[in-house]
C-alpha cells in the first residue's frame, strides 16, 4: 500500500464506535494494540491522528475492514443529510452551496452530530406538513410515495408470496430435525454454514438499535432487551437475506418501484415475511390456527412468537389451495397514529391519518394485554368482527418506558363463527357499532366524536341550533 506507512487519519468518532461494538473498553484496546490508554483516549478525542500501523495492527486483530474508515460505511447518512441541505428553507437562506464532500467531511468527524442535524431538518419537514398549504400537500405526497408503494404492492400480492414460505417451510423443517430449540438451531447455521457469530450487546453498547450486522467481522449484535421471539425472528431475518436474497430481489423487480427507498422497504419486509414464516411455517400455522379456532395467544404459545407477530402472519395465508380467513390487521399507538396497516379482504384504510375513535383497539390500552371484541360496520353497510389487544414493544428499562401499541385484527362478520372471540356472542342480536375510516373521509352525520369535517362536504352553520358535532354539512 503506496504512502501507508505515512498516511495519518483524524477518526476518533468512528475508533470510539468500533469499540463499543466489540464491546471493549479503552484499557482493553489500548493493550491489544501496545500503546497507552491515555493515547488511545486522545485518539477518541481526535486529538491526535491515527498512524497507518497502529491501523494496521486493528486490522489484524479484530478482522475488520480499513475501508470502513474511509466513510464508506456512512454513505446512506450521508445520502441522507445530502438531501437535508438541499431542502428549500435551508438551501435558500444564503448560507451558500454546500457540497456532497462537505457532508462526507462531517459525517467522518462526528456522525452524532449528522444524525442530530438530520432530527431537526425532520422536525421542520413535519412542521411543514401540519400546514394546510399546497406546498406541504405537495410534500406530504412525495413523502409517502415510496411507503405507498410498498404497501400496493403487499396488497396486490395479498400479503402472500409462495415461493419465499416454501423456502422458509424447508428451513424450519430442516432446522426442527436438528433439535427443537429453533433459536439454538438458527444459532448453529449462523455459525457453521456463513461464519456468523450471534452476541448479545448491552444497552450502554446499543442504546438506540436492537440488531446490526457487522459485515467486517462476522458478527450479529441483538440487543439485550429483545425478547426471544424478537432474537429468533432477527436471526431467521438474516438467513433470509443471506439465503434467500436472490429470490427476494426478483419479487422486488417484478414490481418494478421508482424509488429506491420503495426497493430498500420492501426488502426488508420480505425478508420479515420470510423470518415470520420460519417461525411459523404456513402449513403447520394454518392447520394450528384453524384447530385452536384462531386463538392467537395459544397460537404464539405454540410457535415461540410474540402476539403481534402471530397476528400479522394471520393476514399471509392466502394460498389459493390453501386459504385462511382473510383478517386486516392495524397497529395504532397512544395518540392514534397508524404505523402498520394491512387488509386481505374489503376492510378499507385511509392513506393518511388515524383509525376512527369510535372503533375500540384505542379503548383497549384502558385495558393492557387484554383481547377486545366488537362488531363494527363501515358506512357502506359492510360488517366487520375485531378484536384488538395492547402490545408491549422491546425497548424497556428504568428511565426509559416501552412503547405501548395496540394491535387491531379483524374479519368479514361472516367468518365471525371460526373464531374462539365469537363464541360466547349472539352475533345475529348484537347491533354493530358504526365507524368510519377516519373523520375526514366519514360522512356519518350526529357523530359525537367527530373531530373534522368531512372533505367532501360543504359545511353548513345554524347559530339557533348546536347538535353532536360543532360540523354539520350538506349531505
Amino acid at each position: 500500500m503506496t504512502g501507508t506507512s505515512d498516511k495519518k487519519l483524524l477518526v476518533g468518532p468512528r475508533l470510539r464506535r468500533l469499540r463499543q461494538t466489540l464491546g471493549l473498553t479503552q484499557a482493553r484496546m489500548a493493550q491489544d494494540l501496545s500503546i497507552s490508554t491515555s493515547y488511545l483516549n486522545l485518539i477518541e478525542r481526535n486529538q491526535r491522528p491515527m498512524s497507518a500501523k497502529v491501523l494496521l495492527r486493528m486490522s489484524d486483530i479484530y478482522d475488520f475492514d480499513m475501508a470502513g474508515f474511509s466513510g464508506s460505511g456512512d454513505s446512506t447518512l450521508i445520502s441522507d443529510l445530502y438531501e437535508a441541505v438541499r431542502y428549500p428553507s435551508i438551501a435558500g437562506s444564503g448560507v451558500g452551496p454546500i457540497s456532497r464532500q462537505d457532508i462526507e467531511d462531517v459525517v467522518g468527524v462526528s456522525p452524532a452530530l449528522a444524525k442530530s442535524y438530520l432530527k431537526l431538518y425532520q422536525g421542520q419537514r413535519s412542521a411543514a406538513l401540519r400546514g394546510d398549504t399546497q406546498g406541504a400537500r405537495e410534500l406530504l405526497d412525495q413523502s409517502s410515495q415510496a411507503i405507498e408503494a410498498v404497501r400496493q404492492f403487499l396488497h396486490t400480492e395479498k400479503n402472500c408470496f409462495p415461493d419465499i414460505d416454501e423456502a422458509a417451510e424447508a428451513l424450519a423443517n430442516e432446522l426442527r430435525k436438528q433439535g427443537t430449540d429453533l433459536a439454538a438451531q438458527l444459532l448453529e447455521r449462523l455459525k457453521h454454514q456463513h461464519d456468523i457469530s450471534v452476541r448479545i450487546v448491552p444497552i450502554d453498547i446499543m442504546p438506540e438499535m436492537l440488531r446490526y450486522f457487522d459485515r467486517h467481522s462476522r458478527r450479529i449484535n441483538l440487543s439485550e432487551l429483545m425478547p426471544t421471539s424478537g432474537r429468533t425472528f432477527q436471526m431467521a431475518y438474516q438467513i433470509g437475506m443471506l439465503e434467500h436474497r436472490a429470490m427476494i430481489d426478483r419479487w422486488i423487480d417484478a414490481a418494478n418501484f421508482e424509488h429506491r427507498e420503495a426497493k430498500g422497504l420492501c426488502r426488508t419486509m420480505l425478508a420479515n415475511y420470510f423470518a415470520a414464516a420460519v417461525l411459523m411455517p404456513y402449513a403447520q400455522f394454518l392447520k394450528q390456527a384453524e384447530s385452536s379456532q384462531y386463538d392467537l395467544e395459544l397460537l404464539s404459545h405454540r410457535f415461540g412468537s410474540s402476539f403481534e407477530q402471530t397476528a400479522h402472519r394471520l393476514t399471509t395465508l392466502q394460498k389459493p389451495d390453501a386459504r385462511g380467513i382473510p383478517f386486516f390487521f392495524v397497529r395504532v399507538d397512544t395518540a392514534g397514529n397508524v404505523s402498520k396497516r394491512f387488509s386481505a379482504g374489503r376492510f378499507h384504510f385511509s392513506k393518511f391519518g388515524g383509525a376512527c375513535p369510535l372503533w375500540n383497539i384505542h379503548d383497549c390500552f384502558q385495558t393492557p394485554g387484554e383481547v377486545r371484541t366488537q362488531i363494527i360496520q363501515m358506512p357502506d353497510a359492510t360488517t366487520y368482527f375485531s378484536i384488538a389487544r395492547t402490545v408491549t414493544r422491546t425497548g424497556g428499562s428504568h428511565g426509559r418506558g416501552a412503547q405501548k401499541l395496540a394491535i387491531g385484527l379483524g374479519c368479514d362478520i361472516a367468518y365471525a363463527p371460526r373464531l374462539i372471540y365469537a363464541q360466547n356472542i349472539d352475533i345475529s342480536r348484537h347491533t354493530p357499532a358504526p365507524i368510519g375510516v377516519n373523520c375526514h373521509l366519514c360522512e356519518r352525520e350526529n357523530c359525537r366524536q367527530r373531530a373534522y369535517a368531512p372533505l367532501n362536504r360543504k359545511l353548513s352553520f345554524d347559530e339557533r341550533a348546536r347538535g353532536m358535532s360543532i360540523f354539520r354539512f350538506e349531505v
